[in-house]
């Protein structure tokens, strides 16, 4: 019998969507983004560093301005180098390969731990800073009075995101186009129109370029030049984060995959080069100089325009809109990549299991809800301050680049025997490591007392507490492991093949039933079992295994996935209908797959007591020594949830502690 859906459903229905059906064999296809929509969703935090990378490599050369177009022509260097590798790790780590994986792939499991670490922190600060940064551009066109109100800005706009991405990817990337491609194509024609009308200008600009560096070198000395470009091309490193995006974001990308990815990469790349270089010089060609309360960009946009009359304020009014309307979309790539990292290490028991569980939309609810949540903290604490988020931000994400290009070296250089090419790969990956080390650590260095102390803190509390988390998990692994004595003589006497067919024992539905909720063919599921039999000897006649199939960032990679997971749970209920055959039982397997494994199961109860009234449901339970707060976050306690459902329908179940 259909029932009234709750309020909270409802209300639920209509924030982020209704549940996906599972069986659609289109589902896969539906929710995958082609290259174009995975560079709008993955390709905005590069793009929307253009709006202040540059201008802090300009604003840092301190009078030597000619200088830009050389670290403008090293910024595109690293671009090129750094997509590039990265190019290579999609093509190594075709199921998604982010920095996470690389790491724990290629040198080891801590490794990758620590850069997962580093990116989950550096996620989070992409959304508060993204956030922050396109409020304040978008209010600078405001009246100063209605500025109080930037702050609730803020928080509502990473609430929004949030929103948005609870309903799924897709849904949260289509309406970011027209953002997209009103930023691009408003700076494709501003850049265009500077170099066109600077045609005959532009041989200058390369001997002035050439005069002052010999002029900078005779005043500082050619060390002092390199420590100047250096720290001008330091200053701009915030151009680069994004770049390992589409890497990390792969299962998300419609096949086929890699060629998607590779494409994607190639698109992120050619506009970030394209935007850095050309930005550079037209600072130079329109001689522009900071104007204070103004971004490089907007001094810019109003000097090119300001023969255009009534079309150039509509056209910088457009463009400066579009940048700060980019700002927050570059916020998305932390909604879609944040929780992808966070889900693997879930899976790997570096943190909470819950993380890598997806909801009835298929997404990563709890990383969406805790990357929001974080963000929303950062912005709150800060008040929406760039100056303050600027500092911690982009250290991180240089840790993961410089493990990601190590693992790379390490492995080409392994497989140097097997491999085309490897000198030409292995090359790219070097220089790669050296150009991140030198970044990862002139950054280091440079925005340590300012405030970059508290990014490497909180990244070292959060490894600290990753570890913390990995010992229990072993530690009640290891506990588990005297249950699985009684698996081997399970498994011997449910596959030993009989001599005769074990009697087939009639179905009497009238009988008393032992309901068994079990979680495969382990050790924990059959000590409940036998629990039942010693504490209830001869009171049950049937024996019917329940068991739901979880989906989660694991197994939710096709439908080829699907469908092994189907078999294997069926398969495993078998061994459990085998056992008790076996020993004179009727038994019977019924099964699921869903992400909501208490759904599913209150789905599957009242059908079985239809069928077997006379019905007693059980279920197993770790029991810790030592209760707390830390356990319960750990582990799901989901017969307990059970429990409080099937109560309120009035279906009893008796709960078997299992002590570890």
């Amino acid at each position: 019998m259909d029932t009234e859906p709750s309020l909270s459903k409802k209300v639920k229905t209509l924030l982020i969507g209704g549940s996906r059906d599972l069986q659609d064999r289109s589902l896969f296809h539906a929710l995958t983004l082609t290259a174009f929509l995975a560079w709008v969703g993955m390709g905005a935090d590069g793009l929307s560093s253009s709006c202040y990378g540059p201008e802090e490599a300009f604003l840092a050369l301190k009078g030597h301005s000619y200088l830009a177009l050389l670290v403008g022509l090293a910024s595109v260097a690293t671009v090129l180098i750094i997509s590039t590798s990265y190019t290579h790790i999609i093509e190594l780590f075709p199921s998604g390969g982010g920095g996470y994986l690389v790491a724990s792939k290629l040198l080891s499991p801590t490794f990758g731990m620590v850069s997962g670490c580093a990116l989950i922190i550096d996620y989070v600060l992409t959304i508060g800073i993204s956030i922050s940064s396109g409020s304040d551009a978008l209010f600078s066109f405001l009246p100063p009075e209605w500025h109080g109100y930037k702050l609730v800005f803020a928080v509502a706009g990473v609430l929004l995101l949030t929103v948005m991405n609870l309903r799924g990817i897709r849904e949260s990337v289509v309406p970011l186009i027209p953002i997209m491609l009103v930023f691009v194509g408003t700076h494709v024609i501003a850049i265009a129109y500077a170099i066109v009308t600077h045609v005959p200008v532009l041989p200058k600009v390369f001997d002035t370029t050439v005069s002052e560096f010999s002029q900078a070198q005779s005043e500082i000395g050619l060390l002092g030049v390199f420590f100047l470009l250096m720290r001008s091309y330091s200053f701009g490193a915030g151009t680069y984060t994004g770049i390992e995006a589409v890497s990390n974001g792969l299962p998300v990308i419609r096949e086929p995959r890699v060629e998607n990815g590779k494409k994607t990469m190639r698109y992120m790349a050619l506009s970030l080069s394209f935007m850095v270089l050309g930005l550079m010089i037209a600072y130079l060609l329109f001689q522009v100089e900071p104007v204070p309360g103004k971004t490089l960009n907007a001094v810019l946009f109003q000097t090119m325009t300001g023969g255009w009359g009534g079309w150039g304020t509509i056209f910088v009014t457009v463009t400066l809109l579009s940048e700060a309307a980019l700002l927050f979309v570059a916020a998305q790539t932390g909604f879609l990549d944040g929780p992808r990292v966070l889900s693997n290490m879930a899976v790997d028991r570096w943190f909470p299991t819950r993380f890598s569980m997806l909801s009835d939309r298929l997404v990563t609810q709890n990383g969406i809800l805790l990357m929001g949540g974080t963000a929303l903290a950062m912005v709150l604490i800060s008040r929406g301050s760039v100056r303050f988020l600027v500092v911690l931000y982009s250290i991180t994400v240089f840790i993961t680049f410089c493990l990601s290009q190590l693992g790379m070296v390490r492995h080409w250089w392994q497989e140097r025997r097997r491999t085309a090419r490897w000198r030409y790969k292995l090359g790219i990956n070097g220089i790669g490591l050296l150009l991140t080390g030198f970044l990862l650590l002139s950054m280091s260095i440079l925005k340590f007392y300012q405030g970059g102390w508290l990014t490497l803190l909180v990244t070292g509390l959060l490894v600290a507490l990753a570890f913390v988390i990995k010992r229990h998990y072993r530690q009640t692994a290891r506990q588990l492991n005297r249950l699985d004595e009684l698996l081997v003589a399970a498994t011997a006497l449910s596959e030993k093949p009989a001599v005769e067919p074990a009697p087939v024992v009639p179905c009497d539905r009238k009988a008393k039933t032992a309901v068994l909720l079990v979680n495969g063919f382990n050790g924990l599921g059959l000590h409940t079992l036998l629990s039942v039999i010693k504490l209830f000897e001869g009171t049950f006649k049937n024996f019917i295994f329940v068991q739901v199939g979880s989906i989660d960032v694991g197994n939710f990679k096709g439908s080829a996935e699907i469908d092994r997971l189907t078999e294997h749970i069926v398969s495993e209920g078998k061994r459990y209908v085998r056992y008790m055959q076996q020993h004179g039982y009727f038994a019977e397997s019924v099964t699921a797959i869903g992400v909501d494994v208490v759904e599913e199961i209150e789905r599957i109860i009242p059908e079985v007591l239809e069928r077997f009234p006379k019905t007693v449901l059980f279920g197993g339970q770790l029991v810790f020594q030592k209760e707390s707060f830390f356990t319960r976050l750990l582990h799901n306690y989901t017969i307990f949830a059970v429990q409080k459902r099937l109560y309120h329908q009035g279906i009893p179940i008796v709960i078997l502690p299992i002590r570890v």
